[in-house]
């Protein structure tokens, strides 16, 4: 029986649907399509951000200092770079539901202002009853001990989750440990795709 439905953040509760403020963004700074992406996520130090090796204040330092940008600069790459992402608003009221009935829980790789944006600028953490991220554990999914730990604090079987995430390695590493996983993506009916595991869906 599944009591616990986990969901990760990035690409799943906040999307990026917009492209073209990254576009645009990097066309003025000159950078190549994708590069800001790569700089703040997937380099050396944006990794090191989500495993708490460094600070989100540190790593933005790095990215004024790489890119040149004095503070106001840096505001507006902020600003511009994350522009597009919107928050699902109808995932989240129906998180919200099935909370009624099972434990919801997050598991992310993000770095360490990931609480603060799920509390005071989405006003969305209230519908998690725990929330995992990588910078405060220093170990990023799809490593096995990142799902262990969730699982040990939410005091459930791996086989009494689902885990929902739109990297399919992270989607394979949750399925290692046990728990069943959906890979999301644009279209994905999750209302199906937790009916079909045996999630009740309404009253």
């Amino acid at each position: 029986m599944i009591k616990a439905i986990i969901f990760d953040v990035g690409g799943v509760l906040i999307r990026t649907e917009d492209p073209l403020p990254r576009r645009r963004l990097e066309q003025r700074l000159g950078l190549s399509p994708g590069q800001t992406e790569f700089i703040v996520f997937n380099s050396e130090r944006g990794r090191g951000a989500q495993l708490g090796q460094l600070t989100s204040a540190q790593l933005w330092t790095n990215v004024q200092d790489e890119l040149g940008l004095d503070e106001a600069a840096l505001s507006r790459f902020r600003d511009e770079f994350f522009g597009g992402d919107v928050l699902d608003r109808a995932l989240i009221d129906f998180i919200r539901q099935l909370r009624s009935r099972y434990t919801t829980a997050i598991i992310s790789n993000y770095m360490d202002e990931l609480p603060a944006l799920l509390r005071d600028v989405h006003s969305v953490d209230d519908a998690f009853d725990l929330i995992v991220v990588s910078s405060q554990e220093k170990i990023m999914k799809p490593d096995a001990e990142i799902f262990q730990r969730t699982l040990d604090r939410l005091n459930l079987r791996p086989e009494e989750t689902i885990f929902i995430d739109d990297f399919a390695h992270n989607v394979e590493g949750a399925r290692a440990v046990g728990m069943k996983a959906i890979h999301f993506g644009p279209g994905t009916d999750l209302r199906a795709e937790l009916a079909v595991e045996g999630v009740v869906i309404g009253d």
